[in-house]
């Protein structure tokens, strides 16, 4: 047992490794890079400091356990940090007790929480990587999700937040690149979200961590260091639920969640520039429950839909979305949705970039709705 467990702790050192490498810069996923844009925070949360993504979920965190004396936080390697550096300095600052190290079990950290937020805790619990959240999937599916509902209100877990890194960097291959969104988007009782940089991913933590029903919180792990920005220090959070409109426009709706929210925005700056068409971007931000009165009001206006996240294609979450659009704006569609996603393969290694639904695939789905 101890052998398997030094084993473990050495091929968790080797991806913090080469994964923070990563993402240093977002050049690495070569045929899928992009530009990376701060958000601006608004004025009324008051002074702010300069944040990396993974530094604003620590701030969070931290904010968090400040105000609450009943949250923990708890996951593997939590402890001394984090494989991505995200809890560095709570334990020292809350002690032993409230962040701790959990066993090697993600079905174990999920039911810990589980029972922690039913005792009335807030209950904090990080799984590694999100493609290692499937262990729990029993645990959140079938606990987590239905505990009001199977109680009759008497009881909930509403105290739980589990947060997990997710998404490609450009070598992550099989087990490391995933974004498994969809699976929790069919999970009635659970809310999904996924951010797009620091400002929010600061105000979403925080409103999951306070929000009266457990919540999956998926952080793009490619933006832990690539994304930059001057973020409030204050407590402040932001709605789930409200996607937001990053650009206005008139002629192509644009939606996506995470960092794929960054590849189309370069999408509409080609389209402006090379076009002359003018793109709605839209970040969804929360996958359960969706924004639907927002996503479908741009329709209206844009008669033009692209769709892209990096998950497969099939049953991905961009399904339910193009479904909900064609049954509620079916008469302003002047072009068939288009979806420009991830295939239905495994993620590859070298291969990678050839997966990714970069910025090239969805300009092209652009000419294509244009010229329908």
């Amino acid at each position: 047992m101890a052998s398997a467990l030094r084993t473990v702790r050495v091929s968790s050192k080797y991806f913090r490794h080469i994964l923070s490498r990563a993402s240093t810069t977002v050049g690495v996923r070569t045929a899928t890079s992009f530009s990376y844009v701060p958000d601006t925070p608004p004025p009324e949360h008051g002074e702010t400091t300069r944040m990396n993504l993974f530094q604003s979920v620590t701030n969070a965190l931290d904010i968090a356990l400040s105000k609450d004396p009943s949250a923990v936080v708890f996951g593997e390697d939590v402890a001394f940090g984090g494989v991505f550096r995200c809890t560095v300095g709570l334990k020292d600052k809350y002690g032993k007790e409230r962040v701790f190290n959990s066993p090697l079990s993600e079905q174990g950290i999920v039911a810990f929480g589980i029972g922690l937020a039913a005792a009335g805790s807030t209950a904090i619990a990080e799984i590694q990587f999100a493609d290692y959240i499937f262990p729990a999937f029993d645990q959140i599916r079938n606990e987590a999700a239905m505990f009001r509902y199977r109680t009759g209100n008497l009881f909930d877990v509403g105290g739980l937040t589990i947060r997990a890194p997710c998404g490609a960097v450009g070598h992550g291959a099989l087990y490391h690149s995933q974004m498994p969104e969809a699976f929790f988007g069919h999970m009635p009782g659970i809310k999904v979200v996924i951010p797009r940089g620091p400002v929010q991913t600061k105000g979403l933590l925080l409103s999951c961590i306070q929000d009266p029903n457990p919540c999956i919180f998926f952080e793009p792990k490619i933006l832990y260091r690539a994304a930059i920005e001057q973020v409030p220090t204050g407590d402040y959070t932001i709605p789930l639920s409200e996607a937001e409109v990053v650009l206005e426009g008139s002629d192509v709706t644009l939606i996506g969640w995470g960092t794929q929210v960054h590849v189309l925005r370069e999408v509409a700056t080609m389209a402006q520039e090379k076009l002359n068409v003018s793109c709605e971007l839209i970040d969804l931000r929360t996958i359960l429950p969706w924004d639907i009165d927002t996503v479908c009001k741009s329709v209206v206006k844009t008669g033009k839909v692209l769709i892209s996240h990096e998950a497969p294609v099939t049953m991905g979450f961009a399904s339910e979305i193009a479904a909900t659009i064609q049954s509620e704006c079916f008469l302003n569609l002047e072009a068939p949705i288009q979806r420009i996603c991830g295939y239905d393969t495994p993620f590859a290694c070298v291969f990678e970039p050839f997966y990714m639904p970069d910025k090239w695939r969805c300009f092209e789905a652009v000419k294509k709705l244009l010229s329908y």
